[in-house]
């Protein structure tokens, strides 16, 4: 199943409580148990003013679905099509 990084810009995200991101993680896993199995969470990186999520789904269209069922920005979808890490290198 092709994997996608989603930017989501979220002014102040790296400030956001422990009960906040519990808040937005079960809103999106709410959403997501809603749209079934098709679409996947991986897991999500919290930095100064943005959200980076990397989600497993058939399409872009069911990123786009998620985000707005869930009422959260995806600035930018993009799909992934090689990982790489120190591993690659030898």
């Amino acid at each position: 199943m092709p994997k996608y990084v989603i930017e989501r810009e979220i002014p102040s995200a790296g400030k956001l409580s422990p009960e906040q991101l519990k808040a937005i993680s079960q809103t999106s896993c709410g959403v997501l148990e809603k749209m079934g199995p098709q679409i996947q969470w991986v897991h999500s990186y919290v930095t100064n003013d943005k959200i980076y999520c990397v989600y497993n789904a058939p399409n872009e269209e069911m990123i786009r679905e998620h985000a707005k069922q869930g009422g959260f920005p995806a600035n930018s979808v993009s799909q992934v099509f090689s990982i790489i890490d120190p591993v690659t290198a030898e």
